[in-house]
């Protein structure tokens, strides 16, 4: 297969000539700024920040091993979500596929963008079924998502099959890896230079605990990320935001001690929440929460919501009926919740 992003990009985005900002027109620092009507008084936050973050990519980088071009940033991961919807996928007219149950917010792009979603739903296992998946594709499918490690299933998804997918399909594979950090499989990031039609989505909300900052990371060829740096909004990631990933990604360490306590936890919670008699089953988990079955799961939810103990009732979701999913706490959290599910139980 011979992938070209050409043939795939909407033609009003090829032929769009962006919005150009005022910081598009020059580079480097100048000592009068008069070109974007700003306020001249400083409040710390008088300028606009950088359209293209390049400070802050220059950090992601070097942590990720990957050039700066093959970055770009969102407001949030959902963010980058939209913009592959909006540069890819004609509305009304293309297709996308996606693997429920999966992250909701590639449906919602989807019906905002008016895009066709076709669902091939994973196995009673939680794997991805490949017969189907290129049963499924047409001449309109445009953009195959990937969630993995998958969220609510909590599992990482068969990379043969992935593979597979990315050396047959002429459209943009994407792997949403937002729980990346707490699994021991190898990031796709690494594959990009043997895969043109590969695109990989992180963020910092996970593991960098800085889900206030919403953050969201896109990995990809130049020349897809060039197309979406076309349409995202000019200043789209704001400076205090930028400000604050630089600093907080300078504690690389600490973030991978946190991780560990974590996947500790995880252990313990998983350990407790076996031996409560009504619990059916653990699904496995490569991230930090945990998928389970639970009897009466629906009633066991709203009796710890009078509690003020907040998890994610699964149950009406396809594959996951009866299932609660529980993020990993601290040590005092998780311990609240199994006290409190053992006397719901009574």
């Amino acid at each position: 297969m011979i992938f070209d992003l050409n043939n795939i990009t909407r033609p009003s985005v090829k032929n769009l000539k962006p919005y150009s900002s005022a910081r598009d027109e020059f580079t480097g620092k100048a000592e009068v700024y008069l070109d974007a009507n700003e306020n001249p008084f400083d409040t710390g936050l008088n300028r606009y920040p950088d359209p293209y973050q390049q400070k802050l990519k220059n950090k992601i980088s070097k942590i990720k091993n990957i050039d700066a071009r093959n970055i770009i940033l969102g407001n949030g991961s959902d963010e980058v979500i939209d913009l592959l919807f909006r540069a890819f996928c004609e509305p009304g007219e293309d297709e996308v596929i996606i693997h429920p149950p999966t992250y909701g917010m590639y449906q919602v792009c989807a019906d905002v963008n008016n895009v066709k979603t076709n669902k091939v739903p994973l196995t009673s296992d939680f794997e991805l079924d490949e017969t189907k998946l290129f049963e499924a594709i047409n001449k309109k499918s445009k953009i195959i998502w990937f969630c993995s490690p998958n969220n609510p299933t909590g599992n990482t998804l068969d990379p043969t099959s992935i593979k597979n997918t990315l050396n047959s399909f002429n459209g943009i594979v994407v792997i949403d890896e937002a729980y990346i950090d707490f699994s021991d499989s190898q990031s796709w990031i690494d594959f990009l230079d043997f895969y043109p039609n590969l695109f990989i989505i992180q963020t910092l909300s996970k593991a960098w605990g800085l889900a206030g900052l919403r953050l969201g990371m896109g990995f990809a060829s130049a020349e897809i990320i060039s197309v979406l740096n076309k349409i995202k909004p000019p200043y789209n990631v704001n400076s205090l935001t930028q400000e604050k990933a630089i600093e907080s990604l300078g504690y690389l360490d600490e973030k991978n001690e946190t991780v560990d306590v974590i996947l500790n936890e995880k252990n313990s919670l998983i350990n407790d929440l076996s031996n409560i008699p009504t619990v059916e089953k653990i699904y496995p988990s490569d991230t930090n929460f945990i998928l389970v079955k639970i009897n009466d799961a629906t009633n066991i939810y709203n009796k710890l919501v009078e509690q003020s103990i907040i998890v994610r009732n699964r149950s009406n979701v396809k594959l996951c009926e009866e299932c609660l999913r529980i993020t990993v706490g601290k040590s005092e959290e998780n311990n609240k919740l199994i006290e409190a599910i053992k006397e719901i139980i009574k």
